[in-house]
Order: structure tokens, then sequence, then C-alpha cells
């Protein structure tokens, strides 16, 4: 049986983003029904924490740290800012009290999908390659004959693998922000 596009790459994705708003709802319905609302307030600082040990991916990337497994610094990436962002979510909650703080959510939501999709669409673009050009080799073209059908296929998955060049503007955005509400929260919080 064929799994059709839909089933096999796209539902997926859109399924991880709905797990993400549902488990956030009902740890948030939770925290409500027992009472204990006023822990969504400090979830924030663990979630931020975890978004930012989840960094470890891109330090290793850019050469900054030369320890540890690049699959696995990805893997454990993937886990924290997820987590982390569970968490951010629950801190923000409905609370429609502080436009920063919003605005800082927007970005970090836009950044968790810029995340899904490069992680998607580097995937299968990659797939997709690879098997066209097994495909054209199994059917008898010469190695050049195969580079010459996919040259505009390996430009554009090559350019797809470039997909980084627009979430890091975007996680960019989601520090900057959520920076501002963390120094706008140390300077109002009632420290008493």
């Amino acid at each position: 049986m064929r799994i059709g596009l839909i089933a096999r790459e796209i539902a997926p994705f859109y399924l991880r983003l709905v797990v993400l708003g549902a488990v956030t709802l009902l740890i948030d319905l939770g925290l409500h029904l027992s009472g204990l609302v006023w822990i969504g307030r400090y979830l924030g600082i663990a979630g931020v924490i975890l978004i930012l040990a989840s960094f470890g991916h891109s330090l290793r990337k850019r050469g900054l740290i030369q320890s540890d497994n690049p699959v696995r610094l990805l893997r454990l990436h993937e886990g924290l800012a997820w987590i982390g962002s569970t968490l951010v979510l629950v801190h923000a909650g409905i609370h429609f009290n502080a436009v920063l703080a919003w605005l800082a959510v927007l970005a970090m939501v836009i950044n968790i999908a810029s995340g899904l999709t490069g992680k998607y669409l580097v995937l299968r673009s990659q797939t997709w390659l690879k098997r066209a050009r097994n495909d054209l080799a199994e059917a008898g073209l010469s190695p050049a004959e195969v580079a010459r059908n996919l040259h505009w296929d390996a430009l554009a998955a090559g350019l797809v693998r470039k997909w980084r060049t627009i979430h890091l503007p975007i996680a960019l955005v989601f520090a900057v922000l959520a920076t501002a509400h963390i120094v706008a929260i140390f300077l109002f919080w009632g420290w008493k």
C-alpha cells in the first residue's frame, strides 16, 4: 500500500503543532482545575532555560563547541526546544494582559513553525532527490546525464537546505522579544 504525500509528509507536520497546542491546553487546564495557576508564572523561567539549553546544536554547527555527536545534539535541540516552548506557552496561558509578552509568544510560535517547516522540507527534498537520482541511474542514464536532468531540482534542494537563513532571524526576533519581556518583568515585578 502506497502512503500519499499528505499522510506521509504534511499531516505529521500539522499534527506536531496540534499536539503542542493540546498539551499546552491540558497542562494549563490542569493547573487551573487544581488551583495551581501561580505555577504557570514560573514555568516561563524553566521553559526559557530549556530553550537556551537547546542551542548546543547551533553552537556545534558554528564550531563554537567541538564535543558530542551533531545528530544527538539536533535531537536534543528539538526535544528541549519543544518542552521549553510548551512550558512558555503554559506560562503565557490565555491571559491577555501584556503586549510585549504576546509578541514574544507569537515570535516563538512562528519560530516553532519555521523549525518544523525546515525539518520537513529539508528531509523531503533530500529524500526526493536521492530517489530521483537512483531512478535515473537505474534507467541507464550516465552520471553526467543524471546530473543534467536533475540540475534545477538539485539547485532547489540546495536552496531548501538554506532555510536556516530564514529560521535564524525569526529565532533572533523571538530572543529579542523574550529578553525584553524578561527585562520588563524584572523592572516591574512586585519584589515584596
